[in-house]
């Protein structure tokens, strides 16, 4: 049965969804890194597609900009598709001085400045985090290609084009860069008793400045797809 915003089959996607937030970075993966890849859902151009890595059934579809998107898309493939495990593949800006253009971060927790986790309702602060077995994993992955990993706190943030001056607050806290998506994913997860993680590549520093151009960030992201999906296959 399809669901209103994925429009295929029960069976269509494998048990690992990689997840992008761009639908054409999602097309980009699936045809160079999966063999035998089949488009299965394209519902308002958000892009899926499920076929092998290394002979092992593996998914990739799009999770769109911004957490209502991520809600959305991730509780669908949870609990109408039987996926077990979704691993977001995404860029983040630095907050951390120590960071540079093309670092990749594993968000071991999530601080974020969202409502979203108000819906359930909990007597306190629930704190987003990822399944440790996935945080390992792509640790020792990414050594296994020679990539430097950093591990730690980052923001999921409701805003991009913020009026206030925040960015340096959640720095002095520790917190290592900004994105839009994990904060919904790791509280989908948790909820559904799922696994998911989290990994980015630094495309940009809000703080000084520095970004790459929107092509760098669909096509040479190559090592974080490379560590998610040798994990999806592990």
């Amino acid at each position: 049965m399809s669901t209103p915003h994925i429009e295929a089959k029960k069976g269509d996607f494998a048990p690992v969804v990689i997840m992008p937030g761009d639908p054409l970075r999602a097309k980009w993966i699936a045809e160079h890194f999966l063999e035998q890849a089949k488009q299965v859902t394209s519902v308002r151009n958000i892009y899926g597609y499920t076929g092998t890595y290394q002979n092992k059934p593996v998914s990739v579809m799009a999770s769109g900009m911004g957490m209502p998107s991520m809600g959305i898309y991730s509780y669908e493939l949870y609990h109408f598709y039987d996926v077990s495990t979704i691993i977001r593949v995404g860029s983040a800006g630095a907050l951390s001085p120590n960071l540079k253009l093309r670092d990749i971060v594993i968000a071991q927790s999530v601080s974020t400045d969202s409502n979203y986790i108000k819906q359930f309702n909990l007597p306190g602060t629930f704190a987003p985090t990822g399944t440790y077995r996935l945080i390992e994993s792509a640790v020792g992955q990414a050594k296994k290609i020679g990539v430097n990993t950093v591990v730690g706190n980052i923001l999921c943030s409701d805003v991009f084009y913020s009026e206030q001056k925040v960015l340096e607050q959640w720095r002095d806290m520790g917190v290592l860069a900004v994105e839009m998506e994990s904060a919904a994913l790791y509280s989908n997860a948790s909820k559904a008793q799922k696994e998911a993680l989290c990994i980015c590549t630094i495309s940009d520093c809000p703080l000084t400045n520095q970004s790459c151009s929107s092509e760098e960030r669909q096509t040479s992201f190559s090592d974080m797809v490379k560590i998610a999906l040798n994990i999806a296959v592990e």
